[in-house]
């Protein structure tokens, strides 16, 4: 049955996407123009033409020398205007003649010899808009500019728009116009009970309680859904679903790595994210007190414990390592974790040589490396028969200190605490450009410096240290630290952020869908004192958040991907949200936050498979009681076995800085749903809770739909599942199904006292609704 359920889905699932691309190809045919555009006003170089010479001319006259044709670099403005070496009396690009410039006749040619792209660089020609762009951007005089992401954002004036009674906020003036453009119209607004999830799940990473629901669809107020989402933001599990993200960033774990993989307990600093997000500490003091926290003027042990951002990396503790090696990789991975996670740069690419395509020098990522090289950190501190639960240098944290001064850690233990921390040595260690980027092959020294090509650092403004460079990151002039949370932020609600890759705002990245509007909500942040609660609220606020998904075939046809947001977001939940709708909505949920990670069921043998057989973690010690039924951010992470049923799911397995995770449909997910013990336990729990009251079956499944679905059951979907659960009853009254096996799975304690076939058939349905794509889907 399970098979032939996981058959039926993806058949239908090929159905759609077949029916998808035909709908796709047949607009496109019957609009030929809808690929072209229109040509701009100006030409923009970064936005307009680099994608252009990107994608036909840099594998040959780009940045890297290695394949360079001709001595010509079309990336490099002082090369295309400069003479040809291979065609004498000739340029490249003669600013405001392109009838004189090579790059124009060439790609106008017609004859195979002489006309670009070549024809066996089968990068194909440019079409007829291209070479419009390419045309008029010489005509207005060629001008090379900047990377965008470099260039400090500038807050626009709002577009105008011609359905002004459509728009929420400022956000939906940049959305809308863009829409307009494109031929698109918005949606109009979700029903108040999608709604109500879609922001719930978003908010808190929980589905709305059945009041919450009562409550928002009984307000008739104009403000009814401000109250709501203001109602959300005030929840203790606001912090806790924004923390998810930060942890991906910060590569979060419970164990250490490498082929023994023993614990560690680095979940104190968890415990303080969540608290950070819900006291909505602004995000310049975010960043500051995770960078250069132990830096401060009188750092308080809080500040200091925010430095554990950086020392979430992997260590080993195998026998016969080489310090230096595994202290210089650690610093590596800070290095990159920086860039990546803060700064949206992908500066590890010049570890070892200048990075190909941004202007990062490998000097310049030496000095970026050189704000971390001065840590007490040691690069092997003994093997798994020595290991601790911190590596030095370490937070001790008392009880009185956890009682008086950091009450948000839970530790019911009545000892002390041990984190693992930033701190700096008294005497600077050298750092010097390593040869390939290897530890042992020093070449030039130098000193702590932030990357110039995005902001200057200026040394006698910052100092060279961890506390100089977070005060770096956070100037209101850096072009990137706004840029890079706001889209972080908005790809967490949207489900893509305006930039798609979101660790790469370099040259190898994707421009922008709506660069006016990621500028001007970076502004408005810092404007705002970095308020995060407020941006949330904000885009949430948008009437672009607002919107129903329904999709028809002409906005399919046009924008296929959403990129123009003229329907809402329709996303599934992440894989730890999953695993809380489970819980929460059987009843099963405990809310207690922060703490030591848990182990709930997980299938045999997989650790023991895995690692070495030693230490602490050699085998899988499952949890007990209220402990297996914790929220998914807090199930223990091992980082050679990361929790396979979230990782079907498509969760991070936290190795590295990640700030987008994959997207995925596979038969295992459905498997995972159908089958999980926790799954199958809370529909056995929830189905013995509604047994255990007074009502028909019809009501008990309408009651279990709507705490699952987050919405009322029409008459043909409770039509349709009355009838499984009389065809499931029948079988058990039958014996021709095992009631008693049926309701024999998990822990938490069965009720004997009631009917065991009809509790089996309810649970069986109750699994049925959670098999339902709607039930994972945030909207």
């Amino acid at each position: 049955m399970i098979i032939t359920d996981c058959f039926r889905r993806f058949k239908w699932l090929w159905i759609a996407c077949t029916l998808c691309l035909a709908i796709m190809i047949a607009t496109l045919a019957c609009n030929p123009k809808a690929s072209s555009g229109k040509v701009a006003g100006t030409i923009s170089y970064n936005f307009h033409i680099r994608p252009i010479l990107s994608d036909k001319c840099f594998v040959c006259h780009g940045p890297d020398a290695n394949k360079r044709a001709a001595h010509l670099r079309l990336d490099n403005p002082e090369s295309a205007y400069a003479p040809l070496t291979e065609t004498k009396g000739a340029f490249a690009i003669v600013p405001g003649k392109p009838d004189e410039s090579e790059l124009y006749k060439r790609i106008i040619s017609t004859d195979p010899a002489y006309q670009m792209p070549a024809a066996e660089s089968h990068l194909g020609l440019l079409n007829e808009h291209e070479i419009s762009l390419v045309r008029k951007w010489i005509q207005q005089g060629a001008k090379y500019e900047r990377h965008w992401a470099f260039i400090p954002p500038v807050k626009a004036a709002l577009p105008e728009v011609d359905n002004q009674q459509w728009v929420k906020n400022e956000l939906d003036n940049f959305i809308l116009a863009a829409m307009q453009e494109k031929g698109l119209k918005p949606n109009e607004e979700a029903d108040k009970e999608r709604l109500l999830k879609r922001v719930a799940f978003d908010l808190t990473g929980l589905p709305p309680t059945m009041q919450m629901m009562d409550d928002f669809i009984n307000d008739a107020s104009s403000n009814a859904y401000e109250k709501m989402v203001d109602r959300l933001l005030a929840s203790p599990a606001y912090g806790e679903k924004m923390a998810v993200h930060w942890l991906d960033v910060a590569r979060y774990s419970d164990s250490y790595g490498y082929q023994d993989d023993n614990i560690r307990t680095q979940w104190a600093w968890r415990d303080w994210v969540i608290h950070a997000f819900n006291k909505n500490l602004a995000y310049d003091q975010f960043l500051t007190w995770q960078i250069a926290g132990d830096l401060l003027p009188d750092a308080t042990k809080e500040q200091m414990l925010a430095t554990g951002f950086f020392r979430n990396h992997k260590f080993t503790e195998e026998g016969g390592v080489i310090p230096e090696e595994y202290r210089v990789e650690y610093n590596l991975d800070k290095t990159k974790t920086y860039g990546k996670g803060i700064m949206g740069i992908t500066i590890e690419c010049a570890q070892c040589h200048d990075h190909k395509y941004d202007p990062f020098s490998q000097k310049d990522y030496y000095q970026l490396f050189a704000f971390f090289n001065n840590t007490k950190e040691v690069g092997y501190e003994g093997d798994v028969t020595q290991s601790k639960p911190a590596k030095k240098p370490v937070l001790q944290i008392s009880q009185d200190e956890r009682q008086q001064l950091l009450n948000f850690i839970n530790y019911k233990d009545t000892g002390s605490l041990f984190v693992s921390v930033m701190g700096d040595n008294d005497t600077l260690r050298k750092t010097y450009v390593l040869k390939r980027g290897s530890y042992d092959a020093p070449s030039v020294e130098v000193s702590p410096a932030a990357v110039n090509a995005v902001m200057p650092y200026d040394t006698t403004r910052y100092q060279r240290n961890r506390l100089g460079l977070a005060a770096w990151t956070v100037n209101k002039n850096n072009p990137l630290t706004a840029r890079v949370f706001v889209n972080q932020l908005w790809q967490e609600f949207f489900g893509k952020g305006i930039v798609k890759t979101t660790g790469d705002f370099g040259m190898q990245g994707e421009l922008p869908s709506h660069p006016a509007l990621l500028d001007w909500m970076a502004i408005d942040f810092m404007e705002h004192k970095w308020d995060i609660k407020r941006l949330v609220k904000q885009m949430v606020m948008s009437a672009t958040y607002r919107q129903s998904t329904k999709v028809t075939p002409d906005k399919l046809g046009i924008d296929p991907d959403n990129i123009y947001l003229s329907h809402g977001p329709r996303n599934r939940l992440p894989a730890e949200f999953i695993r809380d709708m489970v819980l929460a909505s059987s009843g099963l949920l405990i809310n207690t936050i922060g703490g030591p990670s848990v182990k709930p069921y997980q299938p045999k043998g997989l650790w023991e498979a895995a690692t070495s057989g030693r230490g602490v973690l050699a085998t899988y010690q499952q949890d007990h009681g209220e402990q297996l039924y914790r929220r998914g951010m807090y199930t223990f992470i091992k980082l050679t076995v990361p929790p396979p049923s979230m990782l079907i799911f498509d969760a991070s397995n936290r190795d590295q800085c990640e700030v987008k995770r994959l997207k995925t449909n596979t038969p295992l997910q459905a498997l995972i749903m159908m089958n999980d013990p926790t799954t199958l336990e809370a529909s056995r729990v929830l189905a013995q809770q509604l047994e255990a009251q007074s009502g028909s079956a019809k009501d008990k499944i309408a009651t279990a739909f709507r705490r699952i679905i987050c919405r009322k059951a029409s008459d043909k979907e409770l039509q349709v599942l009355q009838s499984y659960y009389e065809e499931q009853l029948k079988l058990f009254s039958q014996k021709q199904l095992d009631a008693a096996k049926t309701l024999k799975v998990g822990e938490y304690p069965g009720n004997d006292k009631l009917d065991a076939n009809t509790c089996a058939a309810l649970m069986k349905t109750v699994n049925t609704i959670y098999n339902l794509e709607e039930a994972i889907s945030k909207s």
